[in-house]
């Protein structure tokens, strides 16, 4: 069956206005906390993350003192992390460039510069400071979300992030997360398709792709 037109700006308020106000999954408790478990949550799960993060930031209370810190030094803390040796480096590079927590960058092009830290990444720490949005969080959940409900296709992150952000005007992408909430609660990989508050536009639902 053809799909037919949806104007995405109109159909997407009940999932955004759902989510609002519904924080990431990492349990940070401050910018610097944030910083740093995105840094390590990179093919990691959540709930890893949140189980390590006590005694590393016990040890490691804020960017200064990751600054004055060595690789070895922050490797016990992560060793449940993958790709742990790099992230040890990314996050004591990060600290050694930032110095303070007061220094931490509220903008995409500068926090993309950090090591460890990419587009997906910059869009959640902007979005936990509160600060404009200037893209569209795009994580795994959304790569599987957004070609279901038909808004975007394809499996690259950067270009489905240019397609949202070409479909929706700038106070609605903050999509991404609600999307990606969508997928961790009910369109996950098995979908709960009958409970889903979007399904009257989605086009794997209605068999319209």
């Amino acid at each position: 069956m053809k799909p037919p037109k949806i104007n995405w700006s109109e159909a997407i308020k009940p999932l955004l206005k759902k989510y609002k106000n519904t924080p990431h999954p990492l349990q940070s408790k401050n910018l610097y906390q944030q910083v740093a478990m995105v840094v390590l949550s990179a093919q990691t799960t959540d709930s890893i993350i949140n189980q390590i993060a006590p005694e590393l930031f016990k040890a490691f209370p804020n960017m200064q003192a990751l600054s004055k810190a060595t690789e070895d030094a922050v490797i016990p803390y992560i060793t449940k992390v993958r790709n742990f040796r790099n992230k040890a480096k990314w996050l004591t590079g990060i600290a050694k460039q930032i110095k303070k927590d007061s220094n931490i960058p509220q903008n995409l092009d500068q926090l993309v510069e950090l090591p460890g830290i990419g587009r997906k990444s910059a869009n959640v720490i902007l979005r936990f400071a509160g600060a404009p949005p200037e893209g569209v969080i795009v994580d795994l959940h959304v790569l599987r979300v957004a070609p279901r409900l038909g808004i975007a296709s394809g499996d690259d992150a950067t270009k489905m992030e240019k397609q949202l952000m070409e479909k929706l005007p700038k106070e609605q992408w903050d999509v991404g997360m609600a999307m990606s909430h969508l997928g961790r609660e009910i369109c996950r990989p098995k979908p709960e398709c009958e409970r889903c508050l979007m399904n009257k536009v989605c086009a794997f639902y209605n068999k319209w792709n």
